[in-house]
């Protein structure tokens, strides 16, 4: 925490809502946390994580198409491919050379990357240098920034982005942080939400109603480029009817604010 306001200081983010479907059907890939895990645990998430310091290694700077020119916001982008390898499978990379994504038989051969990755015995670096892959930034459209309210110790500057999952790979939970996932509509998700079928977080459920108005992944990142992205730090007002949970008026949500549930007195 920062010494002088003992606020935590929130670690820069990044998740990926990886989509599918056609213009009858959207479908957005979610997981569910392990219930041990120190952070949402047992909650309906998109994939994502914390940018890791190999993330803003220059030298992926020539390993990757449509990187950001900020060094940042370049991190974030490839924060936001790695995890979603390590958590789904799914890898946005092409060959040197092609313009093509890999395709799922070589992604099979991948496979023990995810691991090695998670724990440290490779680098991203070393990793697509080794495999002659190079990134596919461009295939990401950022969609939402997100920064946890001053008042919970454990913070994240969330930065969301939004593509199209290779119709070929395969996505799936790795069994580790992550014990289920499933594609589902977000009208569907949002359903699941209020019947506590699933436990869903107020910003999952607001970026679920965002992404609801697209009817295609090509729809979604089309309507992600054409938005203006406002930051988002919700904060709590205390009203004469209850404690309500409130978000920016100009961030582009349908829904502003949401009523707390009232804690039982001790």
């Amino acid at each position: 925490m920062t010494a002088e306001a003992g606020v935590a200081v929130p670690v820069p983010a990044a998740t990926i809502l990886l989509l599918r479907g056609d213009h009858a059907t959207l479908e957005v890939f979610m997981i569910v946390r392990h219930e041990k895990s120190d952070f949402l645990g047992g909650a309906l998430v998109f994939p994502g994580g914390k940018v890791d310091p190999q993330d803003a290694d220059e030298r992926l700077l020539d390993r990757c198409t449509g990187a950001d020119a900020d060094a940042t916001r370049r991190a974030l982008q490839v924060a936001a491919i790695r995890e979603a390898f390590e958590e789904c499978g799914v890898l946005l990379a092409r060959p040197s050379g092609s313009t093509s994504l890999i395709d799922a038989a070589a992604l099979a051969s991948l496979e023990p990357y995810r691991k090695a990755l998670v724990d440290g015995s490779i680098g991203l670096y070393d990793f697509v240098v080794r495999e002659r892959l190079v990134l596919a930034c461009d295939r990401l459209t950022p969609f939402a920034h997100w920064i946890t309210p001053t008042m919970v110790p454990k913070r994240f500057d969330t930065h969301f982005f939004v593509a199209e999952a290779p119709v070929d790979h395969l996505a799936l939970h790795d069994g580790h942080e992550s014990v289920d996932s499933v594609w589902i509509t977000p009208a569907a998700a949002i359903e699941a939400a209020k019947a506590r079928r699933y436990t869903v977080i107020f910003p999952t459920v607001r970026n679920l109603e965002k992404l609801a108005h697209a009817k295609s992944p090509a729809d979604a990142r089309r309507l992600a480029a054409a938005s203006t992205i406002v930051s988002v730090t919700p904060w709590n007002e205390r009203r004469a009817d209850g404690n309500y949970l409130c978000i920016p008026k100009d961030a582009g949500y349908a829904v502003t604010e949401e009523k707390m549930p009232e804690r039982a007195a001790r």
